[in-house]
């Protein structure tokens, strides 16, 4: 019993030591690799000047180099919904889920892309669930109610949609 209580603060040491060690392996964000970095970059500026099939092309060449790094999904999620690809954004925002649960900006992403698919319950549960994670006042939770309270997106109509065609006479 002696040689136990002579361990044990040692044990407890060493016990807290690899708690805090695991800990933080679990909840630091780690950095891109440099050369995905510089492709997310490349996507970035692509993206802010418009071309979506740009900044598509550089995010997906990034996931090849680094398919581990987590963000680069949030990206492709938001460059597939500039390109009004809702079902592949919500494919996107489920891999961040599927790594990171309670990634606050995946909910609200997937929401508002369930609502421009025209989905609205299934949004509203993806806020009822991000009110519950994060509570009303957290920004994630407020962007998804504003996007809600504006409701989905009317699709346009196009003038060659409505051209009617006039029956052809017919000849006997």
């Amino acid at each position: 019993m002696e040689t136990i209580m002579r361990f044990a603060p040692a044990a407890a040491a060493l016990s807290l030591a690899l708690a805090m060690t695991a800990s933080v392996g679990w909840s630091a964000e780690r950095d891109p690799d440099p050369r995905a970095a510089m492709l997310i970059a490349e996507g970035q500026t692509a993206l802010q000047g418009g071309d979506v099939q740009g900044a598509i092309d550089a995010y997906e060449a990034a996931l090849v180099v680094d398919p581990g790094y987590t963000p680069l999904y949030l990206r492709l999620a938001e460059a597939a919904r500039a390109d009004e690809m809702q079902g592949k954004a919500i494919r996107y925002y489920r891999e961040v889920l599927n790594r990171e649960p309670r990634n606050y900006a995946a909910m609200s992403g997937e929401g508002e892309a369930l609502l421009e698919k025209g989905a609205l319950e299934k949004a509203r549960a993806n806020l009822a669930r991000l009110e519950s994670a994060c509570g009303k006042s957290c920004p994630e939770t407020q962007q998804l109610a504003a996007a809600l309270a504006i409701g989905p997106k009317q699709a346009v109509q196009t003038a060659e949609a409505t051209i009617t065609l006039e029956p052809q006479p017919q000849s006997n």
